[in-house]
């Protein structure tokens, strides 16, 4: 495909990107290595379900996900819409980007090709080139690489139909994952087993302050609320 970079490519170095942005691991690491090749970010796209006012997917509130835009240094985009909008919403806010002056935009997404399909199609829509810098990599290098580096991380959503609730909460570790492997779910919760909010590591000029309250039941999935301090 035209629009998807391989990650032997070498002529992305000063070209700016947009990042799709879930607040999680895996994300985060991406960010991270397009940084390190040379690319420059130019704002973190992250979708914001108006329905439940928090993000989609990994359920953080917009005033923390600011507050990380601002330890990274990196501003922030927000997509606010609902479900049956979020791919026209999602085309619109690649646009703007492409109007800014990105030609890429970076995902976390590893091996799940139903995924890197939509994401490339949002691109070539917008006229940017998808980029996967985990692409086709092992889910458990992947993951503790990103512990190596000094990320640190916690389990916000864990789905109760997958993974064990006695996970909710816990700071990821390399013991962790070893627990999640013999548990039988996936280490780096591609299939959905859990989802991470990242509060500090080398992209961090100081860690995210944020205070957590009593896991609540959404369906089936076990959510660690997560606020600001002020709030």
């Amino acid at each position: 495909m035209d629009n998807v970079s391989n990650k032997n490519e070498t002529s992305r170095t000063g070209s700016r990107f947009v990042a799709s942005f879930s607040g999680g691991k895996d994300s985060t690491l991406a960010i991270y290595r397009a940084i390190q090749e040379g690319m420059i970010p130019q704002e973190l796209l992250t979708t914001y379900n108006l329905d439940r006012e928090m993000s989609w997917f990994h359920g953080i509130p917009k005033e923390i996900l600011q507050a990380v835009a601002d330890e990274i240094n990196i501003p922030l985009s927000v997509m606010y819409t609902k479900g049956d909008e979020y791919t026209a919403n999602f085309e619109l806010k690649l646009k703007e980007a492409k109007e800014k002056g990105a030609s890429y935009c970076v995902f976390g997404d590893i091996d799940l090709e139903g995924h890197r399909k939509w994401c490339t199609e949002r691109c070539e829509a917008a006229g940017l080139t998808a980029y996967f810098p985990l692409w086709n990599e092992s889910r458990k290098k992947i993951v503790y690489e990103f512990l190596d580096l000094g990320f640190k991380t916690f389990l916000n959503v864990i789905d109760s139909n997958k993974l064990s609730e006695d996970f909710a909460g816990k700071v990821l570790s390399r013991d962790l994952v070893d627990e999640i492997e013999a548990y039988g779910a996936d280490v780096c919760g591609e299939n959905g087993e859990y989802h991470t909010f990242v509060f500090d590591g080398p992209l961090f000029a100081k860690p995210v302050s944020f205070v957590t309250s009593e896991k609540i039941l959404v369906g089936n999935k076990i959510v660690i609320p997560i606020n600001h301090p002020s709030i």
